[in-house]
């Protein structure tokens, strides 16, 4: 229910905002601007599932091969230990936790196409241990505000945006420490949160084990990064790393089937058939969320909360130059492309090397896009009630906002 409430907020907001801007403002074209935007979303969602069915069916196809090698088994016997502890559901070696953790993976490497056909395969595995079909389980709910909350080594799409700009910033690199910083106190974020509704302890051993080892390879990799490379250098880098491992993942599995005498083939065939079924079963989703979307960013919404914002913080005598940034953060949950094109607008406007445009960066590096996830990911085991995964994951985006700006200030604020 909580997502039909969103839903219909959206809509009750924007209709209000534009009855006020048709009889009190003077704009006559504020409701044709609306469905035009209703129009052109409805379109888009469509042409964004379809552009999904060739990645799905190639990802999909790949993982069918890796499952009948057993190499998505070997892996969820690795991460068991971990995983065992936050999906306690999930049986230790169940293919699910391979499949999540691919993902993880992926998303690690800001491989946004080699993410989402993993999780979509973690959701479906998860809905075949799912008791209630229509609602949202603890397992799913754990991995999705984990894979929402977008732990990323390295955005590389950022820094490419960041070069591409003009005028380009000077270090188009300089952002990816305080994005690396911010999507990890996001995580870690979403799992505390997660993990208090679920009433799972995570200072067990295991746990703690995990993160800090965690934390301690990222740290290293940062360390690496910092020292050692350049902003040439570390763009070559992350090419190599996030192109070699698709690569590899892809190697590794033809060879874990030609070792098991699997007909290879056929074996990707078979995987590859979902991707056109889960690209069109998730239309409809998509339309609702990214249709709802457009008519509460076309009605002016954004503009006005904007200077809601900034009229509060400027009433308490508090600093407001972080506020010029953020239309990237409140856009981010709700749509990818619409944040990415305010994270530009922002660059464009004060200079990518400013504090709001580097803010902005780091804003559009801070999560995933929730309310599409919620909409694709549920929408592809049609689940219909999401229980308390919208609240967490929105709670996870705030703790997210409030770091990048604290990071922001620390690394940048100089430069105001």
């Amino acid at each position: 229910m909580t997502l039909s409430y969103i839903w219909l907020g959206f809509f009750l907001v924007a209709f209000l905002i534009a009855f006020v801007k048709w009889a009190f403002l003077n704009d006559p074209m504020i409701f044709k601007v609306i469905v035009d935007g209703i129009f052109k979303s409805a379109g888009d969602s469509v042409d964004l599932s379809f552009k999904l069915i060739g990645i799905m069916t190639l990802f999909l196809g790949f993982m069918s091969i890796g499952e009948k090698a057993g190499a998505i088994r070997f892996l969820s016997r690795l991460v068991g230990p971990f995983f065992s502890r936050l999906f306690p559901e999930v049986p230790k070696q169940h293919p699910a936790m391979g499949h999540m953790m691919m993902n993880f993976s992926a998303n690690l490497l800001g491989l946004d196409n080699a993410a989402t056909p993993f999780g979509l395969k973690a959701m479906e595995s998860l809905q075949e241990l799912n008791p209630k079909k229509d609602v949202a389980s603890n397992a799913q709910i754990m991995f999705l505000a984990l894979h929402a909350s977008g732990l990323t080594i390295i955005p590389v799409s950022i820094i490419a945006m960041r070069a591409a700009v003009k005028p380009a910033a000077a270090n188009p690199t300089d952002i990816f420490l305080p994005c690396m910083i911010t999507t990890f106190v996001a995580t870690i974020a979403a799992l505390t949160i997660v993990s208090f509704r679920q009433r799972i302890n995570l200072l067990q051993p295991v746990i703690l084990g995990w993160i800090l080892g965690i934390s301690a390879i990222i740290a290293a990799l940062i360390a690496y990064i910092k020292i050692f490379l350049d902003a040439g250098g570390i763009e070559q880098f992350s090419a190599v790393v996030s192109n070699g491992i698709i690569l590899l993942i892809f190697l590794v599995f033809l060879l874990g089937a030609l070792r098991k005498k699997i007909n290879i083939f056929e074996a990707f065939i078979d995987g590859a058939k979902g991707g056109f079924e889960i690209a069109v079963k998730i239309i409809p989703y998509l339309v609702a969320m990214l249709v709802a979307i457009s008519v509460l960013r076309t009605s002016g919404a954004f503009d006005y909360l904007i200077q809601g914002i900034q009229s509060v913080f400027a009433a308490m005598g508090m600093r407001t130059d972080f506020v010029t940034a953020l239309p990237t953060a409140l856009m981010k949950p709700l749509s990818g492309a619409g944040a990415r094109g305010m994270m530009i607008d922002t660059m464009t406007k004060y200079g990518a090397d400013s504090f709001a445009g580097r803010l902005s960066a780091i804003f559009q590096g801070t999560s995933d896009t929730t309310f599409y996830v919620i909409a694709v990911y549920f929408g592809s085991v049609a689940v219909k009630n999401t229980r308390y995964a919208i609240p967490a994951m929105l709670m996870a985006d705030l703790v997210g906002i409030i770091t990048a700006i604290f990071v922001a200030y620390l690394f940048f604020g100089s430069t105001i």
